[in-house]
């Protein structure tokens, strides 16, 4: 009883990935790098700070279920928050000499695996485009799951 159990669980959650997939939009790191970005006063954070601003191409992946294929970056692994990056960490926003537009925030729905630095990974999720809070990336990725 437990195998069948088990079994239809499995084909369950095969056909909801599957699912999802249909309806998601693959994008790469490549679309997401078309931003300019200009530079405005904060008086909550008494700061000059970067702002992106989203190309039409870019836009049209807002709210949208997006499939995207990245290097994790852990950021609080204790916590559960991890952001995705086109780049491995040696070459990252962090580290590197690439851009913000190359890095994501990853949010779950519930806790995530336990992710170790540069693994590969391809998530689905919903894309917010991010052009007023400088304590986050300019993307993020809401309800964040990864594709086996």
């Amino acid at each position: 009883m437990k195998a069948w159990t088990v079994l239809i669980g499995f084909a369950m959650l095969s056909s909801s990935l599957y699912w999802q997939k249909g309806k998601a939009s693959l994008i790469d790191w490549k679309i997401l790098a078309d931003i300019d970005f200009e530079d405005r006063y904060s008086k909550e954070l008494e700061g000059w700070y970067i702002f992106p601003i989203f190309s039409k191409q870019v836009k049209q992946y807002e709210n949208k279920v997006v499939i995207i294929k990245g290097y994790i970056i852990p950021l609080d692994v204790e916590g559960g928050q991890y952001a995705l990056s086109a780049y491995p960490f040696s070459s990252c926003f962090f580290c590197g000499g690439a851009g913000p537009e190359s890095v994501m925030t990853l949010r779950f729905t519930q806790p995530p695996k336990r992710y170790k630095t540069d693994d590969v990974v391809s998530f689905t999720g919903t894309l917010e485009l991010n052009d007023s809070n400088p304590d986050d990336f300019c993307y993020i990725l809401n309800r964040a799951t990864p594709i086996p």
